[in-house]
């Protein structure tokens, strides 16, 4: 592929906005779009679009006006809509899409992981599995935990928001990772804590609190990824930009 040609990764990870300085300093004409859901996020080089695109439709209609000659979706492993979006947006536009998704976590001697399908399902299990649960879902997913009262929740974002945390008990902690497993154990012991709640984000940049929960033998409630429609898929960035490269 020219470097002339521009590509449109959708992003809001780590390895997107690597991706996008990679290709950028390359000599491509890059353009990351970005949700929108944190107002200081880190900025990759080359353009970035910040908000949805309305939909499948409203996701082809932007590949053809701003003259789009392929997309990577690298966006968060749970971000299932924008996936499907991007699948039918790219059909609809004939344009070339490949996901980059990250490797999911895989289960350790010593890990004590509860998998369920659905926050909801965590919900219901989390009173019988601990009373001081680290929850780091996100601050959209937190109301499915809302109404319980016989659990206290360390809650952690990466910023403040904007409306009330609606958990009976918590505690608010602001933080931007990667972070270290002993800095995660320490923070464990210190909020006394008996369950984690997570996702299986993959990536080093939030294991660490996978790995201090197996060192100090605490359950895991760990959500399953979403299934998302088939496409062209690698899981190393080297891979990736030589998809870009051809």
């Amino acid at each position: 592929m020219p470097a002339s040609k521009r590509i449109l990764v959708l992003g809001g990870t780590s390895e997107a906005r690597a991706l996008a300085d990679t290709l950028f300093a390359k000599g491509y004409s890059v353009i990351t779009s970005l949700a929108g859901r944190t107002t200081e996020p880190r900025r990759p080089q080359g353009e970035v679009r910040v908000g949805g695109f309305g939909g499948a439709a409203g996701m082809a209609d932007y590949l053809r006006s701003a003259g789009i000659d392929a997309v990577i979706d690298a966006t968060h492993p749970y971000a299932a809509a924008i996936s499907a979006h991007a699948i039918e947006g790219c059909g609809n536009a004939g344009r070339p899409l490949l996901r980059f998704e990250r490797a999911p976590w895989q289960l350790q001697k010593g890990d004590r992981w509860i998998i369920v399908d659905s926050l909801v399902a965590a919900a219901k299990v989390a009173p019988d599995l601990g009373r001081r649960a680290f929850l780091t879902i996100g601050v959209k997913e937190l109301a499915s935990f809302a109404g319980i009262g016989n659990v206290w929740f360390l809650v952690r974002l990466v910023e403040r928001p904007a409306e009330p945390i609606p958990l009976t008990h918590h505690e608010l902690i602001l933080a931007r990772g990667p972070f270290k497993a002993a800095d995660e154990r320490a923070l464990l012991e210190e909020k006394q804590i008996d369950l984690v709640i997570a996702k299986n984000s993959g990536g080093d940049s939030t294991y660490g609190k996978i790995a201090a929960a197996r060192a100090l033998g605490l359950p895991v409630l760990m959500l399953r990824r979403p299934a998302l429609p088939k496409a062209q898929t690698v899981t190393a960035l080297a891979d990736a930009i030589a998809w870009a490269e051809r």
